[in-house]
């Protein structure tokens, strides 16, 4: 306790906030508000301004680009199709950790804390600069959000020092520092709240799909998707769909924050080693003789017996169609596809042009159009490759070019330049560690192998012999399969395991790999224990 002397003795005042215990804290509280109010600044700035790049977004884009692939492949075999969340969180902790640091600095040395907070705010412009979709105006939001956190952690640390340096004699003034300090603290917490509430509403607006995805009316296909067979469908529950809702679809891409595009300003160049470079525009684009097809996509880094991959009804315009247009120059081989945000895909042209293969320009998923995360306006999607060499979304470019020359976004990063999609098959039912009953169990799941088809799926229970499941028809070779099958299980705990074999007669593969670099294989096996 602090006294002074007067009257009828020392009186004791009760401390000012800041004493030397508390001091550290309310700095440290201060430079964390300070860097909150930053950020809030660039997103509610970008969401108005810039919608599909932010500070917050360019730097976890940035350290998406800097970070080891055995990084990013950890972090999608960890959290799957929530590892941008992981991202976003980890970042949130670093920020929150730099800003009170900066809040501690300053209060122990005036300019020091913020210098750190100038220099936080001139990595975000940095990032936001080399960006692909970077513009004035999404640099202006970094700076913005640089200067109210440097300006914030000045002032509100310079009222915590001038509390801290009341005089100690005059209750008055000391108690008057101590309440202008906490309402200064008070009032900049109550906005930076509000601001988040703002900042909410407003990104949530902007990345929702636009009035133009929203009025859009699909044109008919000039060749519609066969039919789903009667067959198709094995009939057992717990099995993935056959066709995967929209909302369910896996969602495995570079883009922190959904790219925003505006179809009424879409063009799509195509580029490089052709006779005739051309631009098509959106409204082009749906004027052509679009075609819809039942494709099934996976990403390459799906684990075995992950989940990484479904099935959907695309509309779109053949890719070998355009570039027939633009015809390809002798030597040619591959095309890179590049995405509004930078992305790029290394795909073969002999793919894209191949008459059998419906590689198209999608614009429709299930009967709408693309939703604002898997792709819209316009998307590429190719039967047979993995994702991370043919299914680039939000694409603008397609520069005809070899692998020689050219190198697409994950091949610079170790994993391989043509992705041939792996027979694969998965056990949906019983699930890993499940309690089922013992004598005839149904087993079930899916299978595929893009662009060649299945022809026999195979269980086997711990060592015994493979046997033969019943499988469905199958919607078409370019989409996946449901299998089921019954066997009998005693009590006590069981393996059960799955292959299978790919329309051209070739087994899966049974050693077990790892993703990198150009997919996983093995058998999938699930443990469960029966009993009575």
């Amino acid at each position: 306790m602090r006294t002074y002397s007067g009257g009828m003795g020392a009186t004791q005042l009760r401390p000012p906030v800041a004493t030397a215990r508390h001091a550290y804290w309310w700095s440290a509280a201060a430079g964390v508000l300070a860097a909150v109010a930053g950020v809030l600044t660039g997103e509610l700035l970008a969401g108005l301004a810039s919608p599909s790049l932010s500070p917050v977004s360019a730097v976890g884009s940035a350290v998406v680009d800097l970070a080891p692939p055995n990084a990013k492949e950890w972090a999608i075999q960890t959290f799957g199709t929530g590892d941008k969340t992981f991202l976003v969180t980890v970042i949130s902790i670093v920020l929150l950790a730099v800003g009170a640091a900066a809040g501690l600095l300053e209060f122990r040395r005036p300019g020091t804390g913020v210098a750190v907070a100038t220099l936080i705010g001139i990595v975000g412009i940095a990032a936001v600069a080399t960006r692909a979709l970077s513009n004035p105006l999404a640099i202006a939001c970094a700076v913005a959000a640089a200067a109210v956190a440097a300006g914030l952690v000045r002032w509100l640390v310079g009222a915590l020092r001038a509390e801290e340096q009341a005089p100690e004699a005059m209750t008055e003034e000391s108690g008057f520092a101590r309440r202008k300090f906490l309402r200064i603290m008070a009032g900049s917490a109550v906005v930076v709240a509000l601001g988040g509430v703002v900042t909410a509403v407003v990104r949530g607006t902007a990345l929702a799909a636009s009035a133009a995805r929203d009025a859009l009316k699909l044109p008919a296909p000039a060749s519609p998707a066969p039919p789903v067979p009667p067959g198709a469908s094995v009939g057992l529950s717990g099995i993935d769909p056959l066709v995967t809702p929209d909302g369910s679809f896996y969602r495995i891409d570079t883009a922190l924050v959904v790219p925003s595009v505006d179809p009424n300003g879409w063009s799509l160049q195509v580029t490089g080693m052709v006779e005739e470079p051309l631009s098509i525009s959106w409204q082009e684009l749906l004027a052509k003789p679009l075609i819809e097809r039942y494709v099934t996509i996976a990403c390459v880094s799906n684990p075995v017996g992950g989940n990484l991959i479904g099935n959907a009804r695309w509309l779109g315009w053949p890719i070998r169609e355009l570039l027939a247009r633009a015809r390809p120059k002798p030597g040619a081989d591959m095309v890179l596809s590049r995405s509004v945000d930078g992305f790029t895909a290394s795909t073969p042209l002999e793919v894209l042009t191949d008459p059998g293969t419906d590689a198209i320009l999608a614009v429709a998923m299930n009967g709408e159009p693309l939703p604002p995360e898997h792709g819209f306006p316009v998307r590429m999607i190719v039967p047979g490759l993995y994702g991370f060499v043919s299914a680039t979304k939000w694409v603008n470019e397609l520069k005809v070019t070899t692998f020689a020359a050219d190198q697409a976004y994950w091949s610079t990063r170790g994993w391989s330049e043509r992705g041939p999609i792996k027979t694969s098959s998965r056990i949906d039912v019983p699930k890993d560690a499940a309690q089922v009953p013992t004598g005839d169990l149904m087993v079930g799941g899916v299978a595929w192998a893009q662009h060649r088809g299945i022809s026999k799926v195979e269980v086997m229970v711990d060592e015994g012999s493979w046997q033969p499941a019943t499988l469905g028809t199958g919607i078409s070779r370019d989409t996946w399969y449901q299998w089921s099958a019954k066997v009998e299980l005693s009590a006590g705990k069981h393996q059960i395991s799955v292959r299978a074999t790919d329309g051209t007669g070739a087994l899966q593969a049974e050693q077990t790999a790892p993703p990198p670099p150009d997919g996983a294989t093995g058998y999938h096996t699930v443990t469960i224990e029966a009993g009575a």
